[in-house]
């Protein structure tokens, strides 16, 4: 089947065939989901999307994706979060795929990138630990080398959808004696091999979107280590800096924002001075981390390598995430307290769904503090 090259269309005819595809196939009850989805949910959009060959716009066209140009992929980007497309068990297509095609040999990338396309495969990611967070360079997660295989011992925990995953990738100590950065490599594991145990936790909301991870006498192939020996925090930086950007988006509280003003007039508080002030500055906030985005999104539509700043994105995100969600309860009263859906004035709303996804937000893909210290170190130069 010959390949369509989606960059030959303009932005507007591009943009106008993935909303009508979006609109067309995307399951109406999935639309803006109020948690993680998990994989027997969402698989049937996977393999929707893997069909009609759009399931990795990112990656080239001759490994099985769209190869998209980096503004055609912010397009595909944009639509999916108008559409209100729940997110997918996607590690294996953001990060695995990528990484292989940039760092594996020719053997893994036939052996596993079309598995990952076809829904064989779903990855989950193995990188904190109960002492090595935002300091994810403290791992001691260790695996020393056995013959024709690695001896994996540790724990790793945060692991988002592990219930979900047949594999894992995760970053491991190989030399003890080396500097934090250095002596860490890049595994990759099938989550049935013996020794490897999950489990779930349940968050304050009652969902189990992350699990514990432990790893006893985990016996790895050597052949599935990306990249170089003791080279893996090279990899793990360029995955999370990817990972900045992503969850660095505006939508999260633009959409609480949305909710917050139909709740406002629901309750007749667009009179209320108090409120109203202090509405318009997190309305200000919101808009000047969109206008942020924005810059950062036109350097990757550049082709450019996003630099440290890139942490503004998530401290400025998830912050007023926080704050709004917890003014949307306030605005509630009395019902704040209410589990689920609660109707005002005939208008559904659910404020502890976002108030609970809100408290995390600030520690996951490494704690705003550390961001704030990296801005500090790397953007500013100070020093401690």
């Amino acid at each position: 089947m010959q390949k369509t090259d989606w960059n030959t269309l303009t932005d507007d005819d591009f943009r106008s065939q993935v909303r009508a595809f979006f609109h067309a196939n995307y399951p109406e009850h999935l639309r803006y989901p109020k948690t993680r989805l998990r994989w027997a949910q969402v698989k049937d959009w996977y393999l929707t999307l893997s069909k009609q060959g759009w399931l990795a716009p990112a990656w080239p066209q001759q490994y099985g994706g769209m190869g998209l140009t980096p503004s055609k992929l912010v397009i595909f980007m944009e639509e999916l979060e108008l559409h209100g497309i729940g997110r997918a068990p996607d590690m294996g297509i953001v990060m695995v795929g990528p990484l292989l095609i940039q760092h594996g040999t020719e053997e893994q990338k036939a052996y596993y990138l079309p598995k990952i396309l076809s829904g064989e495969h779903v990855w989950c990611q193995g990188y904190s630990e109960p002492n090595a967070g935002s300091d994810l360079a403290s791992l001691r997660t260790e695996a020393v080398l056995d013959g024709d295989h690695f001896i994996v011992n540790g724990q790793k925990t945060w692991t988002s959808l592990a219930q979900d995953a047949t594999h894992i990738f995760m970053l491991v100590r190989t030399d003890k004696q080396a500097k934090k950065q250095e002596g860490i490599s890049f595994l990759l594991a099938e989550t049935s091999t013996p020794g490897i145990e999950l489990r779930p936790i349940r968050n304050l909301a009652g969902h189990e979107e992350f699990c514990e991870t432990f790893l006893r006498d985990v016996r790895v192939p050597k052949e599935n280590i990306v990249g170089e020996m003791n080279r893996g925090w090279t990899i793990a930086k360029a995955l999370l800096s990817f990972e900045r950007i992503g969850i660095g988006g505006p939508k999260q509280s633009q959409y609480a924002m949305a909710r917050l003003e139909e709740l406002a007039l629901q309750l007749g508080l667009t009179e209320d001075q108090g409120f109203m002030d202090t509405y318009a500055r997190y309305k200000l906030d919101v808009l000047d981390h969109a206008a942020l985005y924005e810059r950062f999104v036109d350097q990757v539509r550049r082709g450019e390598t996003l630099g440290s700043d890139v942490s503004m994105l998530k401290i400025m995100g998830t912050e007023n995430y926080q704050k709004i969600s917890q003014l949307l309860v306030e605005t509630a009263g009395s019902a704040g307290g209410l589990v689920g859906d609660v109707d005002i004035g005939g208008e559904s709303f659910d404020w502890l769904t976002s108030y609970y996804n809100a408290r995390p937000a600030t520690i996951y893909g490494g704690s705003n503090e550390i961001q704030r210290n990296i801005l500090s170190s790397q953007v500013l130069g100070l020093t401690s």
